[in-house]
């Protein structure tokens, strides 16, 4: 029922500053302020955007925690959604929002209304390493195609010989 009433009340906020602001400064200086805030909340989302994003990947080279930078940045976001949006009311919130000491007041609310059950975080896994064998490999092969390229051997060749073999240096035993 809350966000019912709160989609009621900022449409009816935003039209009585409409009139109390075009009232005081005429229509055009006040639809002037309304574009002008609107660019300007666009670009401060760009610039702390992007310093949010980059604060969310040094989070996760350096294998901490990316909650407060992503908190951050979702408040960038919405702050900027609500500096597009046309009004006085969505403005003053958006430009709020755009200072760090607010986002952090905000963020210090809403985490005293969450309780995080579990966070865990891994590191990177190793890359599989086989174990020291002297750089011998056993391994069992089936020849599937007995072709003149490939003529068994002649008895008087040894194990390990490469005789009449051609040129790849594989031998049969």
């Amino acid at each position: 029922m809350w966000l019912f009433a709160l989609f009621l009340a900022v449409p009816l906020i935003e039209i009585a500053l409409f009139i109390q602001v075009g009232g005081l400064i005429g229509l055009w200086p006040t639809l002037g302020i309304v574009i002008l805030t609107a660019v300007a909340g666009m670009s401060l989302m760009r610039s702390q955007g992007a310093k949010a994003w980059n604060d969310v990947n040094r989070s996760f080279g350096e294998l901490r925690d990316p909650g407060r930078p992503l908190a951050h940045g979702v408040m960038i976001m919405f702050a900027g959604m609500l500096l597009v949006l046309p009004g006085f009311f969505t403005d003053s919130l958006g430009l709020a929002l755009l200072v760090p000491g607010i986002r952090e007041l905000v963020m210090r609310w809403i985490a005293s209304r969450i309780q995080v059950s579990r966070v865990q975080m891994r590191g990177r896994p190793e890359p599989h390493r086989p174990p020291y064998n002297d750089g011998v490999i056993d391994g069992d092969f089936v020849v599937e195609d007995e072709s003149q390229d490939h003529a068994p051997m002649p008895p008087d060749v040894s194990p390990g010989e490469n005789r009449n073999r051609g040129n790849s240096g594989w031998t049969r035993h």
